[in-house]
């Protein structure tokens, strides 16, 4: 009895409802911090000044003003709240090696990047839609992708995530009062490997979290580009096949940079805990980054109307 009272003891000594976390920049390089940090402000130059153009140039001309730039204003608006989750702590750390953060900041850090990233899966299912609508019923395209619906379909990406999020984020776990995290921001898997109470309730939402979102949208993707390859192998010219693949590029391209470093990501925290520490720190800071960064510069380069607007307005007449 005594032993239990003084292990109860010890415990409420060393846990906390308020703990404090240590964040982690680039392991085994912290020396060289300051050096590290010039690529990173690069990256997040890049992401912040191309997603908020795109959202300006969609924005102020009136030609955009359509079903799929609706859904790009979308994508960079995502893009650019990802950017602005993470971009405090991961260059406090390079800068001033500001590594503490306390737990209601880490959880709602947590909200808007799980958030965000829930929201952008969203917006890519809501793009594969669009490509198929315009491609297997375009006489039907304006009737079906009225303004209303997609405001509808926004509302409904966002109550998604904030219920998901919800999920995730229901049950409290106790900590120690100094934790060291893996990354330079709060990650969730990351997060509940270092409660000391059940985690069991927390893993399975996450679980469940995953399901709802990549579990589903992943196979809708999927669906509707089977569905547009059927359509277009119809399709007798050559030329007309070519032209109306080339209208997917870009999604399939954003599709890509943001599903293989999540999957990516996966993988080294379920199979490679003996991997090098940085390379599961390149690796999460790689899911982050990737999107903001690259999303813009393929929208520019390969949609058309993009590129003459995003021209016009940095080269006007």
């Amino acid at each position: 009895m005594l032993q239990n009272q003084d292990t109860m003891k010890i415990l409420s000594n060393s846990t906390s409802k308020f703990p404090t976390f240590l964040l982690t920049g680039i392991p085994d390089l912290e020396s060289s911090h300051t050096w590290t940090s010039i690529p990173f402000c690069c990256f997040y130059a890049i992401a912040f000044s191309g997603s908020s153009m795109i959202l300006f140039v969609i924005t102020t001309q009136q030609s955009l003003h359509e079903p799929m730039y609706y859904f790009l204003s979308m994508l960079s608006a995502t893009d650019l709240g990802l950017t602005v989750s993470t971009l405090s702590t991961t260059l406090g750390i390079l800068w001033f090696d500001a590594r503490e953060i306390s737990l209601y900041s880490c959880i709602v850090q947590m909200f808007f990047l799980h958030g965000f990233t829930f929201m952008e899966s969203g917006v890519l299912v809501a793009m594969a839609f669009d490509r198929y609508v315009a491609i297997c019923d375009p006489l039907r395209y304006t009737t079906i992708l009225t303004n209303s619906r997609i405001i509808q379909l926004g509302l409904l990406m966002i109550t998604r995530a904030v219920v998901l999020l919800l999920l995730l984020l229901l049950k409290p776990l106790y900590f120690y009062r100094m934790n060291a995290l893996s990354h330079s921001y709060c990650y969730h898997p990351d997060v509940i490997q270092l409660a000391c109470s059940d985690i069991q309730a927390n893993s399975i939402c996450g679980l469940i979290d995953l399901i709802l979102t990549t579990g589903i949208d992943t196979p809708c993707i999927v669906l509707s580009y089977i569905l547009i390859i059927h359509s277009v192998l119809r399709i007798a010219s050559p030329e007309e096949r070519h032209k109306v693949f080339s209208t997917c590029v870009s999604h399939v391209g954003a599709v890509a940079i943001f599903y293989l470093p999540m999957l990516g990501l996966s993988l080294v925290y379920h199979y490679g805990r003996s991997a090098p520490r940085v390379v599961r720190s390149v690796m999460a800071n790689v899911y982050l980054l990737l999107p903001p960064v690259l999303n813009p510069i393929i929208y520019r380069v390969k949609t058309r109307q993009i590129c003459k607007a995003v021209l016009s307005l940095l080269l006007p007449k």
